[in-house]
């Protein structure tokens, strides 16, 4: 995956959590408290992992440990599909053993946001000299 494509699916991912908040703010009044809550966490988390994959793509433009943020940017993607559409689904289905999924995405945040760290102990990028 290129920056460009981390920056591009990070924004469309942060606008969804913003539009997927709004949803669950007015549009799903009806349900529980609970699954409201749920619903706020799945999206609370997307916005996350969406500015992750901005970061990702920003890393990536400046040359920084290129395998390493691709496995970040990948991770992320799929936290996002796991963690919070687990969730998304559970509310909007009723079905709650969607709900074993969901760790199955923290794990996938928790690689990625570990593969970003990994290249601050060295860099690929070359230091600049005075």
């Amino acid at each position: 995956m290129t920056p460009r494509r981390m920056i591009a699916l990070g924004a469309a991912f942060a606008g969804l959590a913003v539009a997927a908040g709004a949803f669950g703010a007015h549009a799903m009044k009806h349900l529980p408290a609970a699954d409201l809550d749920i619903w706020e966490k799945a999206a609370r988390y997307q916005m996350y992992h969406a500015l992750g994959l901005l970061a990702c793509g920003a890393l990536g433009h400046a040359g920084h440990a290129v395998a390493n943020i691709r496995f970040a940017a990948w991770s992320f993607l799929t936290g996002i599909a796991l963690f919070s559409g687990s969730l998304y689904l559970l509310v909007a289905t009723g079905q709650r053993w969607l709900g074993a999924v969901t760790p199955f995405g923290g794990v996938a945040f928790l690689l990625g946001w570990g593969a970003l760290a990994w290249p601050t102990r060295t860099s690929s990028r070359p230091s600049a000299t005075a």
